[in-house]
């Protein structure tokens, strides 16, 4: 594999070929996914054990495990940092000591993969000094793998290998918008939310990975993550937003303010906002207005 460098001003030489070892990755973790997904039984029972932070299953661990090794094994582990849901308990400090971090959620709507709707994908994102530059995002049963690489566009690719480069929608009037949600992590203020805006068309959809896939693919216009007394985490938005954002879109804190990797606390507190970008400022004013007087009359 050929060097890795930073060449400054978001500029990155080397990440095409890693780009492609993160392909076959995702492409083999949707694999071992689908078999357990199906209750194949060469991959056992599910064991599912519910957690603080959510349910746990059997796939979550072997394609976490499936991860790690093939991209240890195809560029090591001197150069890079590994910053994954099912592991990040055990590392001895965070944030992590690398300019360049993997950040991997092995199976992103782990509740969606059990109540099989579908809608459940892997996340492979690259953050280098806390931002990231390349992504894989997988969508197991639509057969699908999203990938973006920082100021290369985002594409779609299928199981046979062709490529589709991906645009957002030019949707530009807050009220033609349509918000992808879920079908849980809705509480109260979520919902008064959500009556307030002017674009009150919806779609419900699991993972965040196939949220913003359907964003990409004109689908829907906006996602909304307010935290509560929980948060979502970094390995949940990285690759999603870099799919995103390569795609034409916009993600950022409600303030306008970019998200940041491995800072230590793997939570992203606050309002985030996803969106196709044409009124994502506006969006984001409106939205802070409708919170605070949420918040002023609780």
């Amino acid at each position: 594999m050929g060097e890795l460098k930073y060449l400054g001003e978001q500029r990155y030489e080397g990440l095409d070929e890693i780009s492609a070892i993160a392909r076959a990755i995702g492409w083999g973790a949707s694999d071992i996914l689908r078999s357990f997904y199906r209750g194949e039984p060469s991959t056992g029972n599910l064991n599912i054990q519910e957690k603080t932070g959510g349910p746990v299953t059997a796939a979550d661990l072997a394609v976490n495990a499936y991860i790690l090794e093939k991209l240890q094994a195809s560029i090591g582990i001197e150069d890079f940092g590994y910053l994954t849901e099912e592991t990040y308990q055990s590392q001895t400090s965070l944030p992590i000591d690398h300019s360049w971090v993997w950040i991997i959620d092995p199976l992103d709507g782990t509740r969606d993969f059990i109540d099989k709707t579908g809608e459940y994908a892997i996340h492979i994102a690259l953050v280098h000094q806390g931002r990231p530059v390349l992504a894989v995002v997988a969508w197991p049963e639509a057969e699908k793998l999203f990938y973006a690489i920082k100021n290369g566009g985002t594409f779609e690719e299928t199981r046979d290998g062709s490529t589709t480069q991906v645009q957002v929608s030019d949707r530009n009037s807050l009220a033609d918008l349509t918000l992808v949600v879920s079908r849980t992590h809705r509480d109260q203020r979520f919902n008064q939310l959500l009556q307030q805006l002017p674009c009150q068309n919806q779609r419900a959809v699991g993972s965040v990975g196939c949220k913003v896939a359907t964003i990409v693919e004109q689908k829907a216009d906006v996602y909304i993550s307010i935290s509560g007394k929980s948060a979502p985490k970094d390995w949940d938005m990285a690759a999603p937003e870099l799919i995103l954002t390569e795609a034409g879109g916009k993600f950022t804190h409600v303030d306008g303010q970019p998200l940041k990797y491995n800072q230590g606390d793997v939570n992203q507190w606050g309002c985030l906002i996803a969106s196709n970008g044409h009124c994502h400022e506006d969006l984001c004013d409106r939205i802070q207005q409708i919170l605070a007087q949420i918040d002023q009359n609780a």
